[in-house]
């Protein structure tokens, strides 16, 4: 059964013939870019009993840090039609080692830095609002219209936490303001407590490398050739694997053993990033 099923699937697609063009609603990506930043000298705001601890420190280091959340907002710009802003915003929880004396373990504590950005980017035009006969579950309210205006996504990568330090406040980049005025409660409730953006006698700065890739798109009815139904291509099994199993089929690291040479190593682990377009700041 398995056979004939993987036999269809990898049938050529020159091979077949296409039945009918059908209309299918997704969203269309009409523009995008890639960036990679370097977030130098943000501040890391710390909640009391978090600054406490970095008050008693004699040196930290970094363990790594996450995108908490990313908060969007698109506006058109005025005479250009077509195009929009796209203002992003970037919540980052980093997580520090603190060490207090030579011979303790270190405390490691969690705050939170912040960085905002800018893209243009073109979205096409388009304002009208589609109703739907959808109704929502357990009630019999229909769903209220939604807007064709472009939509912004913005995906990133696992941030990397390349460099923290002790410091005083004006040392550090001056982006209070920003915090203070744009720190949702959800962000607040992740540290478990109110974050302090007060000047304090020491402060810690953190340098964080930022992948990301941001796309205006929006829903379109576009016109494609079909060429049959989906059918899955391969048979459910209720059978666990074995960790053996999982382990023979790892290729071997031939690599590890045998370094390649920095020419060899030119195509696969190429360290250089051109993305075609970049995002405005």
């Amino acid at each position: 059964m398995a056979d004939i099923l993987n036999n269809n699937q990898t049938e050529g697609v020159q091979n077949r013939r296409i039945n009918e063009a059908i209309c299918v609603d997704t969203a269309r990506v009409y523009d995008s870019c890639a960036d990679k930043d370097c977030l130098a000298d943000l501040r890391v705001y710390l909640t009391e009993p978090a600054q406490n601890v970095i008050d008693a420190a004699s040196s930290i280091r970094c363990k790594g840090c996450d995108v908490i959340n990313v908060f969007t907002d698109v506006d058109p710009i005025p005479f250009n039609r077509g195009y929009y802003s796209v203002d992003i915003t970037f919540f980052f929880a980093v997580y520090l080692d603190a060490y207090t004396s030579p011979a303790a373990p270190p405390t490691t504590v969690a705050g939170m830095c912040v960085f905002a950005k800018k893209a243009i980017l073109y979205g096409s035009e388009g304002s009208v609002k589609v109703f739907s006969s959808e109704y929502p579950p357990d009630t019999d309210a229909q769903l209220p219209p939604v807007s064709t205006n472009p939509i912004a996504k913005v995906q990133v990568a696992q941030p990397l936490c390349l460099d923290a330090r002790l410091c005083r406040c004006q040392d550090c980049c001056n982006n209070i303001n920003d915090a203070q005025n744009g720190v949702p409660n959800s962000i607040v409730r992740f540290f478990g407590g109110p974050l302090n953006f007060l000047d304090t006698n020491r402060a810690v700065r953190v340098t964080i490398g930022l992948f990301s890739i941001v796309q205006l798109e929006r829903n379109v009815q576009m016109l494609i050739p079909a060429y049959d139904f989906c059918m899955p291509g391969k048979e459910c099994s209720n059978e666990a694997e074995t960790p053996c199993d999982s382990f023979r089929r790892i290729r071997f690291p031939v690599s590890e053993f045998f370094p390649p040479a920095e020419g060899d190593a030119q195509e696969d682990n190429d360290q250089s990033f051109d993305p075609p377009c970049c995002c405005g700041r």
